[in-house]
């Protein structure tokens, strides 16, 4: 059976989704924007500020089911301008340790919200 996972210190669904779904000690967590979930505003701070916001999000979607970026072992980000990557990427190195999760990253057309940076992951028990 899968288990919805919900919290209130990540952005809220803006669709039929949720946050993230648990099933066999795998998660699911859905692709997270750059929202603060206090104010409901995109991170300030450009590609680097956006990318920190979004880990909250993701750190705040695990820590309801016990996890923690250490479990994560599948990113996938994307980017609205590649020209974002290298700042992305200092920041995304910046917070796991030890083994990086494998991940993919695409340059895409539109990002919900306008956003310029979306990332999804998947989180292993």
């Amino acid at each position: 059976m899968k288990k919805e996972i919900s919290t209130t210190n990540a952005p809220a669904a803006i669709g039929p989704y949720s946050q993230g779904v648990e099933k066999n000690g795998i998660v699911f967590v859905s692709g997270q924007l750059p929202v603060d979930s206090k104010t409901g505003e995109t991170a300030k701070g450009g590609i680097k500020g956006q990318t920190l916001q979004i880990f909250k999000n993701i750190e705040a979607i695990l820590k309801e089911v016990d996890m923690t970026l250490d479990n994560v072992v599948k990113t996938t980000v994307f980017l609205t301008d590649m020209a974002d990557f290298a700042d992305m990427n200092e920041v995304y190195a910046s917070q796991f340790s030890g083994t990086f999760p494998a991940r993919s990253a695409f340059a895409v057309k539109g990002l919900p919200k306008n956003a310029d940076i979306e990332i999804e992951v998947i989180a292993v028990r």
